[in-house]
């Protein structure tokens, strides 16, 4: 269920032997901290943006401990390793979810995938680049700290989503991360995403000391995407390996989660160059990475 104020949008014909014929839009989905709500937070804009007539790809970029798959009940035969040690293609390990979005799956335990060497790098910015998808929007549900994969990850995104909590080791990680970014990547802009908050004066609070900190010791900006109430019910969907939205439509975690996105998808990004790797960019892997 999609509440009516969200409109179906209209879906533009496909041109060039189904070859992308328009920008994608990819966000990362991303935190300094863990436990955060990443995974459903990504999975949930996911549906709802489908829902809307978008087509979207999930990409689990926790490579070395995949969290899409289990979050939604889906099991998949292969997944990005099989694609980066080339046993497989792209097409052949991607899988569909509830709402009609694809889903790249991470492999699970292999030590290996917790950081991607320069040939991995490169071989998923090329499969990638390759896919032939006319996809709107890939969204990038990273892994949590400032690992090297989590900063490949990021680079590769054109819009980051910071995620953060009220927990007060959510705040500084969230700060770590960002500063990080600017000062290793020179990234200037991210929008910040509040989850598990009482509410909006909450979240406002998380969003106004990150922002001060931000503009004061780095002198950057950073934007407020929106905010995600504490709601029980999160948890009981993640129980029965459902997405929220879809179980419990009408709860105040879901309210959040089709106000966040709508803003996203009304959002006019700047494509302002921020790293040397962009997936559908056309860019390369840095060779310092």
């Amino acid at each position: 269920m999609v509440p009516r104020e969200i409109k179906k949008a209209d879906k533009r014909p496909v041109k060039n032997g189904g070859k992308r014929n328009r920008a994608v839009r990819v966000i990362s989905i991303t935190s300094g901290k863990g436990g955060v709500g990443k995974t459903n937070i990504a999975a949930n804009m996911s549906y709802i943006l489908s829902k809307m007539g978008k087509k979207v790809l999930l990409v689990d970029a926790d490579a070395g401990l995949a969290n899409v798959d289990v979050v939604l009940g889906i099991t998949s035969e292969y997944n990005l390793h099989h694609v980066l040690n080339g046993e497989k293609r792209l097409p052949d390990v991607i899988v569909e979810g509830p709402g009609g979005f694809k889903i790249l799956p991470a492999a699970s335990g292999i030590q290996s995938m917790a950081e991607l060497s320069k040939g991995q790098k490169l071989t998923l910015l090329e499969e990638l680049n390759d896919l032939d998808e006319d996809l709107d929007f890939v969204l990038i549900d990273t892994a949590a700290g400032i690992a090297g994969n989590v900063m490949y990850f990021n680079m590769a995104a054109k819009e980051i989503i910071v995620v953060v909590t009220p927990d007060p080791t959510s705040l500084t990680d969230a700060y770590a991360l960002i500063k990080v970014m600017y000062q290793n990547y020179a990234v200037k802009r991210f929008m910040i995403l509040a989850n598990m908050v009482e509410g909006s004066q909450e979240a406002e609070k998380i969003y106004i000391r990150l922002s001060n900190a931000a503009d004061h010791f780095l002198n950057i900006s950073v934007d407020y995407l929106g905010h995600i109430c504490s709601d029980r019910k999160v948890r009981a969907a993640v129980r029965k390996q459902s997405l929220l939205v879809e179980m419990y439509p009408d709860s105040k975690a879901s309210e959040g989660l089709f106000e966040v996105t709508q803003g996203l998808y009304q959002r006019h990004p700047e494509d302002a160059a921020s790293g040397t790797i962009r997936f559908f960019g056309g860019a390369t892997v840095d060779n310092n990475d």
